[in-house]
């Protein structure tokens, strides 16, 4: 049976994640869910999953100090293992974070990560709640999902690509704010596709089903 690891750093609450991710995983025969902080169980997985809430520079810092879980997520990367980066956990693929301090990323997919300016100044920041997704480019891990179908947002910051080829979705918040980018074998997701009821839970099927 293939296995799904979700990575667990102490950054942020895991269930509803682990939850959906189960719960795809029963319907489309996607295999085993893991939640685990092991290199070992990281390195025998088939699929990588790195979610994360908070702060760029605090999920950067405690994903370093899990002695080793950083080098085996990068070696299943390497592999070609599909990899699915949810919120900071997609923001830490950049080469920058601007939030608080200069940070660097793993520079997996060229940008910045930085803070939200609408040019409407009566949008707020943090952009949070649901969006309508608007679709750049096709992607296996899109399969069935529309412009116009909901996605769940809570961030002050948004990733801005350095190759428009790797923006897959956006939607929009006084301008343009990044909603999905990959490239490869890598995906990552600004929204949260646990909490983003039909489409989310799409998106997970979809990953867990996806043989690039």
């Amino acid at each position: 049976m293939p296995l799904t690891v979700l990575v667990d750093y102490d950054s942020g609450n895991l269930h509803s994640a682990e939850k959906a991710f189960q719960r795809m995983a029963a319907e489309v025969d996607g295999g085993d869910i893991l939640v685990s902080s092991r290199p070992e169980d990281v390195a025998r997985a088939d699929r990588i999953v790195l979610p994360g809430d908070g702060a760029f520079p605090a999920c950067r810092r405690a994903l370093g100090s899990y002695g080793g879980l950083f080098e085996a997520i990068s070696d299943g990367v390497a592999q070609g293992k599909p990899f699915l980066g949810i919120c900071v956990g997609m923001q830490m693929l950049a080469t920058w974070g601007r939030e608080y301090e200069d940070t660097p990323g793993f520079d997996w997919i060229g940008g910045e990560v930085q803070r939200i300016t609408p040019a409407d100044p009566a949008l707020k920041v943090p952009h949070m709640g649901w969006n309508d997704l608007i679709l750049d480019r096709p992607h296996p891990v899109l399969a069935g999902i529309s412009t116009g179908d909901h996605a769940y947002f809570v961030h002050s910051y948004q990733f801005r690509v350095a190759d428009p080829a790797h923006l897959l979705a956006h939607v929009d918040y006084g301008g343009a704010i990044t909603a999905i980018i990959g490239r490869d074998t890598i995906l990552g997701t600004q929204f949260h596709p646990e909490k983003s009821q039909a489409m989310g839970l799409r998106l997970i099927g979809n990953f867990l089903r996806w043989a690039p």
